[in-house]
């Protein structure tokens, strides 16, 4: 598995935990949800990824998106 699915999977994993924290829990879980997606957002455009500089440092093999 390379950086780009590892990236997409976290992000999606995060972001339905939250969509369910929201619902159980509290409303305020819903600004995760905002962030990962501004953070997916960002890095379509600019390339860089907190989460793939760390996959990175673990050598985990880059995919085409992050390098």
């Amino acid at each position: 598995m390379n950086q780009d699915r590892i990236v997409l999977a976290f992000a999606g994993t995060v972001i339905l935990l939250s969509l369910l924290l929201a619902t159980f829990a509290s409303n305020w879980w819903l600004l995760l949800t905002a962030f990962v997606g501004a953070n997916l957002l960002q890095s379509a455009f600019t390339g860089f990824c907190p989460l793939a500089m760390v996959l990175k440092t673990f050598g985990v093999k880059s995919g085409c998106a992050f390098k």
